[in-house]
């Protein structure tokens, strides 16, 4: 991927995040502390259970290139914000079928946890579902919708470990969660 004519310019009509000064006062004490209003999300670990593999995307992410990674593409679970109104598993069924692919049914879109993420600054709910596919669901090439740039890729479950601790890889703390929750409760199963 080749990245040309990157700058930084201010926020002007936001349309996903929203920056404030949170002023408040803790224990008689006035405090202030700059802050991120963004959307809540889903994220899906999915497994392809032909290929016994995750299938995973990879995508240019801005912030990670002005923060000095070389080439500002992570590896991340499929995901969506919450932007419509829906049920979060209804969602996720969505972001599985335009982001990857699949077709998956809504009853077998298992929730596992949900956790708050960026807590210093965005403090952004996300909710984590696992679902397992085959290639009797494959419905499109998925690589998202609007002129998003995702990769479906496949990892192998038994090169998934390496990813979690291989510092050249941008990769959010709910991936690693999410593939140390799998060989926790779903890897003897599959």
């Amino acid at each position: 991927m080749n990245i040309t004519n990157f700058s930084l310019e201010p926020l002007k009509n936001p349309k996903f995040l929203f920056t404030s000064l949170a002023v408040y006062e803790q224990n008689g004490v006035m405090k202030s502390w700059e802050i991120v209003k963004a959307h809540d999300s889903v994220a899906i670990l999915l497994y392809h259970k032909d290929k016994n593999s995750f299938v995973l995307v990879k995508q240019f992410r801005p912030a990670t290139y002005a923060n000095g990674h070389d080439s500002g593409i992570s590896l991340e679970l499929c995901a969506g914000i919450l932007d419509k109104d829906m049920s979060l598993s209804q969602i996720a069924k969505e972001e599985i079928l335009e982001e990857c692919g699949y077709d998956v049914d809504i009853s077998k879109i298992e929730k596992i946890a949900s956790f708050y993420t960026s807590v210093g600054f965005a403090g952004s709910k996300q909710t984590l579902y696992y679902a397992v596919v085959d290639e009797s669901m494959k419905r499109g090439a998925g690589g998202g919708v609007d002129n998003e740039f995702i990769e479906v890729v496949y990892i192998d479950v038994n090169e998934a470990k390496q990813v979690i601790f291989d510092d050249d890889i941008i990769k959010t703390p709910g991936l690693m969660f999410a593939f140390v929750w799998w060989y926790e409760n779903k890897q003897a199963k599959s």
